[in-house]
Parts: structure tokens; C-alpha cells; sequence
């Protein structure tokens, strides 16, 4: 015999969950209190929001659901920002609600929430459950969906009265057998077939990676393919890392920031094979003049992707991996060498943007350096707004990760999912770079870096502006700058060394550098702050 809460924990240890990011409250203490004897390690976030990013980040870097916790109500609707964050960009979370007793739902007690409701548009599922004795099922069903087919968090909203129920007798399913659910992973042969005359028939073909290349690992398959037939590839932003930023075959990152001999070379292509990638407002912004232009392939595990954003003219339905694999055995070189020099000619010619400066960090080219002198597979999460560009442009990635919030564009993510990648892989570098106005939306879980003891890097680009706002009341607003201002901003250096985290401040390109060296060296967390000029464009 166990209770609810007991049995929740033996689900996460048969899952083998081993650390779980969470804030507790009234409504989710039972399970509390049943981990206290439970190997899984808790790791207490500042607020909750964090909890999920860092569940996303540990995710991410390590190829397993990301476990995440909260209380009813404002612990549970705190937890939203995160689970949207980890929805669109396909990650796989577990995010566990308490909630108040079951005889309570609907009469507004204190701390209820209808969580599920709330989160209905963007979870792949949600269960609110109402006996500990399916507690076993739905915790094994809630990881197979999280993980499988098209990746995304699911929500189980636990009622306390439910975490304290006597379950009698306990028994964890090997698998789960969901009607309904039976995720596509093998392409389709006759499309693949398709697929492969299309590539021998192309003199201009491009390979586009999305964020479901990396999700699926489809990395060798990736570049198997590219060798074989001499594709050359470009990536949207959630694609970065597929390929080494260094490597010939690859142009660079597309879109509205990206390279421009990458959006180039979609332009003129004949063929796009886009893999796990939606096609986005921000990687293409005017669809169907490509499509009009070019042949377009697209492969994703999720079919409502196909086709929703560019018409398509071979749809391949199933998982990245295998179906690149089948694709590369059935392809064959393309004829396309005089392609492949125009567009490498293109990259050769391109002279990046940004020079050291004397007065001020210049963060392209500052970024440019600090590739060189990390790890090959370091870890960079980038907060959105400009960090994020300057990250993305020009972080040089070899074997390692790029980890940002692409589809929603979450404030405040670069540090908890750093710290939460960092958990994960506790012998690789892991570098956050944030703006000043996204740092201070989750500065407070420097408190948690500094109860994990963990090394983790930070730098922050304190340009005392909102930056990519102001750039957008600049073009289009006539530059009447409304609320980007960033007035009253702490001293950082101070604020850092008050939770006992070294941190230093760098006013040139040339002590960025030495205290980026000095910071990658040093055995505890650091935070770099870097001095950058308000007037700094993000390409």
C-alpha cells in the first residue's frame, strides 16, 4: 500500500527521472513530502516559470523529458509562460500541478486555477486526474507522449485529496497503449522515392534543417545526406548546431537576421528539402514566392506542419532520422558543382559585421572571439532581442548546442535553461549570454546557481536599453523611443557579488576578451557584464 503522492514518485523513478525543478505549496506537499525518501534530487527554483525553462534546458541537453513542479493556482499558472516557451519549440517537459481537493473544483477556494483549461492550446495533453489509481497510467502515458512523435510538454494536474488517497496496489506499465495516438515514423517509400528522383533531377538544390533535426538526433543522417549528393545546407535559427558553423558544405543560418548568401541561396534554389523545420515568419518571410520558384520537399513527424506555412510537392510524414536515412540510400550525387561554387562564393565574399572597439564592448565581434577560445561541444543559450542575433550570427558552433527561445521568444529564458543544460551535462562549458533587460527577469535564480554549486557562466550585454525595441521604434516609428529606456539598472558587478558570484565588468572588446578567458577558467559561476553601445544593430 502507498498513497497518490508515493506512487507519483515510484512513476518518475521507473521513468528514471533524476532531478526535478520545482516550488513548492499547500496543494502539492503530499508529493513533497513522499520525495523525502526518494532518491530523485529537487532542485527549488525562485519562481516557478524558471522551473519549466530549466526543465526545457536539462531537455534539451540531454535527450530526456524535463521534469517540472508546481502548486495550484498562482504556483501553477506561473509555470504557463514556460510550458507555451517549451511548446513551441517542440520541447519535451513534464510539467506536475498540484490542485486543490476534488470536492472543491469550480467553487473559487483559495489557490484553484483550472490549469488544464488554461494550458489546453498549448500542451500536447493535459490530465487532470481524479483517482490515484491512475496515477501509474497517466504518469507512463504523459512521458511516451512528451517524447514521441512531434516532442512537447503535457501538464498532470494532481488534486491534493488525489496525492493522499490509499493506492493499494502499484504497478508501473512497460508501455503505453493510447488509442488515437500512434505517431508516424517511417516515411512514406513511394515519396522517398519521389523524394530522390527530385534531388537527381535538381541543379540548385538546398537543405534546409529546422529544430526537428536536432530534436530527432538526425545529426550523421544530416550530413550523410549532404555528402553523399553535395547539397549544400542552411538552417532556420532553432536549426543552428546541425552542422559546424565551419564546415564547407554549410551556408549559415536564414531569415530576417540570419545570412544574407544563406537567404541567397534559398532564393535561387530549384530544390528545398526543408527537414523539421515549420517555415516560420521569421526563416521565410514571404513563403510562396519560394515555392513559386522552386521544387519544395519537406519532411516532418508532424503532418499539420506540412504545407501550413508554404505550399509543398513532396510531403514525407515521419521521423527526421529515418527518413533522411532511407533518403540517403536512395539518392545519388546531383549534378549541381557549379551550383554548389556560386553559393560557396557567396559565403566567401560576405565580411562579417562589427570591429573591435576602445570605448565599448562591440558584441558581434566579441562573440566571434569567445567561439574560439570555448569548448568545441560548449553549451550557448542566448536570450531573445539582440543577444540572441548576435549569438546566433556569430557564435561559431562546432559539436555543441545553441539553445534559445525561438517560437515564443521568451524573456528571461537564457539562465534557467543554462543552468537547466548544465545539470544535464555537468562536464561541458555552459555560457548564458543575456541582454540587461532579460537578466533582470530571471536574475533571481542566481540564488539557485550559487544552492547548486554549479559553474555556470553568464554574461550579460548591458547596453541600458530594451535594444531590439528600440530598433523597431527606429525603422518604423520615426524614432520616438517609448519604454526602452532601461533607467535604473543596478550596478550588476555589485548586485552579482551580493549572492557571492564573481563578476567583473568589461568596457572594451580587448577586456571582454582577457575576463571571458579569466571567466571560462574559473571553477566557480561568473558573471561577465559587458558595456555595449545603445547604438549597437543586431546584424
Amino acid at each position: 500500500m502507498m498513497t497518490g503522492a508515493q506512487a507519483m514518485v515510484k512513476c518518475l523513478e521507473a521513468e528514471g527521472a533524476e532531478i526535478l525543478f520545482g516550488y513548492p505549496g499547500a496543494a502539492i506537499c503530499p508529493f513533497y513530502d513522499a520525495m523525502f525518501d526518494s532518491s530523485l534530487r529537487h532542485v527549488l527554483v525562485r519562481s516557478e516559470q524558471n522551473a519549466a525553462h530549466m526543465a526545457s534546458g536539462y531537455a534539451r541537453s540531454s535527450g530526456r523529458p524535463g521534469v517540472c513542479v508546481a502548486t495550484s493556482g498562482p504556483g501553477a499558472t506561473n509555470l504557463i509562460t514556460g510550458i507555451a516557451t517549451a511548446y513551441m519549440d517542440s520541447i519535451p517537459i513534464v510539467a506536475i500541478t498540484g490542485q486543490v481537493n476534488l470536492e472543491q473544483l469550480g467553487r473559487d477556494v483559495f489557490q484553484e486555477a483550472d490549469v488544464t483549461g488554461a494550458c489546453e492550446s498549448f500542451t500536447k495533453h493535459s490530465y487532470l486526474v481524479k483517482s490515484a489509481k491512475e496515477l501509474p497510467r497517466v504518469f507512463r502515458e504523459a512521458f511516451h507522449v512528451a517524447a514521441t512523435g512531434r516532442p512537447g510538454p503535457v501538464l498532470i494536474d494532481v488534486p491534493q485529496d488525489v496525492q493522499e488517497q490509499v493506492l493499494e496496489d502499484f504497478s508501473y506499465p512497460q508501455r503505453a497503449d493510447i488509442p488515437g495516438y500512434k505517431p508516424k515514423t517511417a516515411g512514406h517509400p513511394l515519396q522517398i522515392k519521389r523524394a530522390a528522383q527530385a534531388i537527381r533531377e535538381a541543379s540548385r538544390p538546398v537543405i534546409c534543417c529546422g529544430g526537428g533535426v536536432v530534436l530527432a538526433g538526425a545529426r550523421e543522417e544530416i550530413a550523410a545526406l549532404a555528402e553523399k549528393t553535395g547539397i549544400p545546407i542552411v538552417s532556420t535559427m532553432m536549426g543552428l548546431g546541425v552542422m559546424p558553423m565551419d564546415s564547407p558544405v554549410y551556408l549559415g543560418m536564414i531569415g530576417k537576421f540570419g545570412r544574407p548568401y544563406a537567404n541567397r541561396a534559398m532564393v535561387e534554389a530549384d530544390l528545398i528539402l526543408l527537414c523539421g523545420a515549420r517555415v516560420g515568419d521569421r526563416a521565410i518571410a514571404v513563403p510562396h514566392q519560394i515555392a513559386e520558384q522552386a521544387k519544395i520537399l519537406h519532411i516532418d513527424v508532424d503532418p499539420a506542419e506540412i504545407g501550413k506555412n508554404m505550399r509543398v510537392d513532396i510531403p514525407i510524414v515521419g521521423d527526421v532520422k529515418q527518413v533522411l536515412a532511407a533518403l540517403t540510400e536512395q539518392a545519388a550525387p546531383c549534378d549541381c558543382a557549379p551550383w554548389v561554387s556560386r553559393v560557396l562564393e557567396y559565403k566567401r565574399k560576405a565580411v562579417p559585421r562589427g570591429e573591435d572597439r576602445e570605448d565599448y564592448v562591440e558584441p558581434r565581434s566579441f562573440i566571434r572571439a569567445l567561439s574560439k577560445i570555448m569548448d568545441e561541444d560548449a553549451i550557448l543559450t542566448a536570450d531573445p532581442g539582440q543577444s540572441q542575433i548576435w549569438a546566433a550570427i556569430n557564435f561559431t558552433q562546432k559539436e555543441g548546442r545553441f539553445l534559445t527561445s525561438g517560437g515564443l521568444g521568451t524573456m528571461g529564458y537564457a539562465l534557467p535553461a543554462a543552468l537547466g543544460a548544465k545539470l544535464a551535462k555537468p562536464r561541458r562549458q555552459v555560457v548564458a549570454v543575456c541582454g540587461d533587460g532579460a537578466f533582470q527577469m530571471s536574475l533571481c535564480e542566481l540564488a539557485t546557481v550559487c544552492a547548486c554549486n554549479v559553474p555556470l557562466k553568464m554574461i550579460v550585454m548591458d547596453n541600458r536599453r530594451l535594444g531590439m525595441v528600440r530598433e523597431l521604434q527606429n525603422q518604423h516609428y520615426a524614432g520616438r523611443h517609448v519604454a526602452t529606456h532601461m533607467g535604473g539598472n543596478p550596478d550588476f558587478v555589485a548586485l552579482c557579488e551580493a549572492y557571492g558570484i564573481p563578476a567583473a565588468l568589461a568596457e572594451n572588446n580587448a577586456q571582454a576578451l582577457s575576463l571571458a578567458e579569466k571567466m571560462l577558467k574559473s571553477p566557480r559561476p561568473f558573471v561577465l557584464v559587458c558595456r555595449v553601445d545603445p547604438d549597437t544593430p543586431s546584424v
